[in-house]
C-alpha cells in the first residue's frame, strides 16, 4: 500500500486487491463456515448449471460434502432463483425473498425488451394467472407458454413466459439442482416453495455493506456490475462516513469496511479449482484483481464459460473432467512446485466431490490465441 500524492488516499495495487478479495471470498484459506452461512456471506452462488454451487463451496469450505448443500436445497433452506445480473443463483431462503425485490428494476428492463410481443396483455392479470398456475403445480417454461397463450393467443408465447418470470419471483423446484440427481426445470413462486411471504427489499445501504464484506474493496461501478443495477452512487455517499476509501492503480475510488481483512500482497494464495461462472470472476467492473491482462476473455467462448484454475490467486488456466481424467490446461507453463500444489488441490477436490470415481490428473497448456 502506498500513498497517493494527489489526495493522500491510500492506493491498493493489484496484488493487494487480489488478496483482500480472495480473503472475503473464502479462497485464501478454507473457512469453517457452514454451507448455509457461506451462501449467505457470499450473497449467493452463480448457478446457471446444477454443479457450480457445489464446486464453489468445495473450493471455499473446510469439511464440505456436496450432500450438505443438497440437503439444504431439499429442505428449502436454499433455492435457485433469477436475481443478480439476470442470472440464476443459489440463495438462502431469506435472500430469495428479499434480494429479488431489490433487483426487480433489472427484471423490468428485461421485460421492456418484449413489449412488442405483449401488446394487449395486462401484466397484472398475467402475473395473477401465472401465480395461480405455478402454485397449483410447478410448471416448465414450455407449460407456462402454452397455458398463457390460451388466454392471450395473439401474444408472442415466449414473451408471455418471460413476463411471468420477470413479474414473479420464480424458483426452480427440486430435484433440479440436487447433487447427483437430474430433473427438468420446473418453477413455482418463492413464497409458495419457501412457505412464507416475500419480504420488502432491504435498504440498499445494507446490501452495499454485505457486498463489500464479500467482494470489497470495491467501486460503485463494481457493485453495479455485480447486482445488474444502476444509480447506486447515492447509497455509497450516504455510507461514506462509515467507510474507508482507497484508490486502485488507475485512480478509481474504492470503498471498504473499516474492520474488513486486507492481507498483505505477499500472503500465500493456494491453487483453487473454481466452477464456470464463479462470482469471483463476475462481480467487479474491473476484473484485473483476478484476471491478468494477458488472460482476459480466455475463460469464455461466446456465451460459454469454462471452469477456471487459480494459481497464486490469479486466473492461470482451465480445467475439465473427462471420462477418466481431471485435465488441467494452464495458460503458461507451471513451475514444478506449482504443479505439485495444483495436483494436491486437484486430488482434494476429487476426494470431496467424486469419492466414488477414479480420475487420473493430466496437465496440458492452452494454445495461445
Amino acid at each position: 500500500m502506498t500513498k497517493s500524492s494527489a489526495a493522500d488516499v491510500p492506493v491498493l495495487d493489484v496484488r493487494a486487491l487480489n488478496r483482500a478479495t480472495l480473503e472475503r471470498q473464502l479462497l485464501l484459506r478454507r473457512s469453517a463456515l457452514s454451507p448455509l452461512d457461506a451462501v449467505a456471506h457470499l450473497l449467493g452462488l452463480q448457478a446457471q448449471n446444477a454443479t457450480p454451487p457445489y464446486h464453489a463451496l468445495a473450493a471455499r469450505l473446510d469439511g464440505f460434502a456436496p450432500e450438505r448443500l443438497s440437503a439444504l436445497m431439499a429442505g428449502r433452506e436454499v433455492a435457485r432463483i433469477v436475481t443478480l445480473r439476470s442470472t440464476l443463483h443459489t440463495h438462502t431462503a431469506e435472500d430469495c425473498l428479499t434480494l429479488r425485490p431489490l433487483v426487480q428494476p433489472a427484471r423490468n428492463r428485461e421485460l421492456a425488451g418484449f413489449r412488442k410481443g405483449l401488446a394487449g396483455v395486462d401484466l397484472d392479470e398475467l402475473a395473477g394467472l401465472a401465480r395461480e398456475l405455478v402454485e397449483a403445480e410447478p410448471h416448465t417454461m414450455a407449460q407456462l407458454r402454452q397455458a398463457l397463450s390460451a388466454r392471450w393467443p395473439d401474444a408472442e408465447p415466449r414473451a408471455l413466459a418471460v413476463a411471468a418470470r420477470c413479474t414473479l419471483p420464480l424458483v426452480q423446484v427440486t430435484p433440479r439442482g440436487l447433487w447427483g440427481r437430474s430433473g427438468q426445470v420446473a418453477l413455482t413462486t418463492a413464497e409458495h416453495w419457501l412457505g412464507r411471504p416475500h419480504g420488502e427489499a432491504p435498504a440498499v445501504e445494507c446490501v452495499v455493506l454485505r457486498y463489500l464484506a464479500a467482494f470489497g474493496p470495491a467501486s460503485v461501478k463494481d457493485m453495479q456490475t455485480w447486482a445488474g443495477l444502476t444509480r447506486l452512487r447515492e447509497a455509497f455517499e450516504r455510507l461514506r462516513p462509515r467507510l474507508l476509501t482507497f484508490r486502485d492503480p488507475s485512480g478509481t475510488e474504492l470503498f471498504d469496511l473499516p474492520d474488513a481483512p486486507r492481507p498483505g500482497p505477499d500472503t500465500p494464495a493456494p491453487p483453487r479449482f473454481l466452477p464456470e461462472f464463479d462470482n469471483l470472476l463476475l462481480s467487479h467492473a474491473d476484473r484485473g484483481r483476478v484476471v491478468p491482462p494477458a488472460h482476459q476473455g480466455r475463460n469464455w467462448r461466446g456465451n460459454q464459460a469454462f471452469r477456471t484454475l487459480l494459481v497464486d490467486g490469479f486466473l492461470a488456466g482451465l480445467w475439465k473432467l473427462d471420462a477418466d481424467a481431471l485435465v488441467i490446461e494452464s495458460f503458461a507453463p507451471l513451475t514444478g512446485a506449482q504443479r505439485d500444489e495444483v495436483t494436491a488441490e486437484g486430488e482434494r477436490m476429487l476426494r470431496v466431490l467424486y469419492p466414488e470415481a477414479s480420475y487420473d490428473i493430466r496437465f496440458g497448456t492452452v494454445v495461445p490465441r
